[in-house]
């Protein structure tokens, strides 16, 4: 079997596919091991980390020194879904981690192994306590969230069928709807009214008691938050996150792209499918991109 290997790269005059093949052989494994093992890049798919983190934001993560580096509070990290149901399979696992399974989340590591982590709500605002002591958090949004329809404007009867759906994004109250400095709004889209939208404030506890909890954490157990307290899915829904998920802490910010409701290909809302809108609006995508956010690094 080796010979035949060894013979096959040393095939002269090879045909544009063994070229290829030969290439295939090559490339993907070491891209592979550099994707995995390295560096990786990522998109941001929600609102949950604003507004360190916008949607629509290209970034890339370290993956490389998580292998011997341990994580630290406050780092930005990336991990996969931990409410995913992974397989017990060894084989299945393996594959799910690193191929192809749950999707990648980001958080910011408020607790690490050993401690002790409160949520209480204190002159009817949250606050956070790690190892007894109250957390001053300048990360955390401290922006109202605005709720803007998701890709259509609907009429009483889509909204009374449930045809619809909001979502909260990070505004700001003093400048209009198309100066806004992280997403440019259409007052069109404003739910329910745009001249009496639907805020919702940063210092306003959740109303499902999520902001309370007493936490300790064990070995390989952490405990991570969203930047955007009001609009993130992490910890406190969830609880601890297993050590074993994170692959990777987000240390740079290539591009960021204001794609939030842009009409894609066959009509349909796609962050991913940049190059159509390049193709098809090339002036109005160079005016989306915020270039006062791109290539820095994040903390």
């Amino acid at each position: 079997m080796v010979h035949k290997i060894t013979a096959w790269f040393k095939k002269p005059h090879k045909s544009k596919a063994e070229q290829w093949i030969e290439a295939a052989i090559i490339i993907l494994p070491i891209a592979f091991i550099i994707r995995t093992f390295g560096y990786g890049l990522y998109q941001v798919p929600s609102g949950s980390m604003e507004t360190t983190m916008l949607v629509g934001e290209r970034f890339i993560a370290d993956k490389f020194t998580v292998w011997f580096k341990p994580i630290e509070r406050g780092d930005i990290i990336s991990f996969n879904e931990p409410i995913y149901n992974y397989s017990t399979n060894k084989f299945k696992n393996w594959w799910q981690r690193y191929i192809w399974g749950p999707s990648n989340w980001t958080k910011r590591v408020i607790g690490i192994p050993g401690d002790h982590i409160q949520g209480k709500i204190e002159d009817g605002k949250p606050v956070v306590y790690r190892n007894g002591e109250k957390l001053d958090e300048p990360y955390v949004n401290k922006y109202p969230l605005i709720y803007v329809w998701d890709n259509f404007v609907p009429t009483q009867q889509d909204i009374y069928l449930g045809n619809c759906a909001v979502t909260p994004k990070s505004y700001d109250p003093a400048k209009p709807f198309d100066q806004q400095p992280f997403y440019k709004i259409n007052p069109l889209f404003v739910a329910p009214d745009p001249q009496k939208p639907t805020l919702l404030q940063p210092d306003a506890p959740m109303p499902n008691g999520q902001d309370v909890y007493d936490v300790h954490l064990g070995p390989n157990e952490y405990w991570v938050m969203g930047d955007n307290r009001k609009g993130s899915y992490d910890s406190r829904g969830w609880g601890k996150l297993d050590g074993t998920l994170i692959h990777g802490k987000i240390k740079y910010r290539l591009l960021s792209i204001d794609s939030y409701q842009q009409w894609s290909f066959l009509g349909l809302f796609n962050e991913s499918w940049l190059i159509f809108d390049l193709i098809r609006h090339p002036i109005e995508f160079w005016k989306k991109i915020r270039w006062d956010r791109c290539f820095q690094s994040v903390t």
